[in-house]
């Protein structure tokens, strides 16, 4: 590719951030996990997801630890974002089936730092300028547009900083094929 990726700014990709024999590790321990399934405004998505560390729901504060298989990538992912490794308060990860879309959506306010790494198959992840739920237009208006997009390839990652974690929202439409998402997040520090 002779041009990088047209994205918002503060979004970083990098493909082939973990190995082939990588991927098989991480997914065979993924497949031990306990998924729930993963309610949100009383929607319940087609992806199933596990939590480990802090997490969204202020009355559950804390879910079960990181497990051990995934401090490696964590590690790796704060490297690469040049934050301590600990500064990643929780992970998620999110099995999504053939035809499991994430809908538009900005990460919850309490997190800053936002590390992705994609498993077994690529995705589209498109994005839009946020706007605050006062400021959409009124029904009717004009539809919203992607304003970029890319494609996260198997065994790549990515960061959301800055501009890209704050100023936009994103969403991956629906996917071809089985897929597992590993999300880390740092907390927000207090003003």
């Amino acid at each position: 590719m002779l041009f990088e990726a047209p994205v918002p700014p503060g979004f970083h990709y990098r493909d082939g951030f973990i190995t082939t024999v990588d991927e098989v590790e991480l997914v065979d321990a993924i497949g031990r996990l306990e998924f729930s399934t993963f309610e949100m405004r009383g929607v319940v998505a087609r992806r199933r997801v596990a939590f480990f560390g802090r997490s969204y729901d202020a009355s559950v504060p804390v879910t079960p630890q990181l497990p051990a298989f995934l401090l490696p990538l964590r590690d790796k992912a704060a490297e690469w974002a040049r934050v301590d490794a600990q500064a990643f308060a929780m992970a998620l990860v999110n099995e999504y089936p053939p035809g499991a879309p994430i809908g538009w959506h900005r990460d919850a306010p309490q997190y800053d730092i936002v590390a992705g790494v994609s498993l077994l198959s690529s995705c589209r992840m498109k994005f839009r300028p946020y706007l605050s739920p006062a400021a959409l237009p009124s029904r009717g208006g004009s539809p919203r547009k992607t304003t970029h997009e890319i494609t996260l390839e198997r065994r790549s990652a990515y960061l959301l900083t800055a501009e890209a974690r704050n100023a936009y929202e994103h969403h991956i439409p629906a996917v071809q094929s089985l897929r597992y998402s590993i999300t880390f997040r740092t907390l927000r520090r207090a003003a």
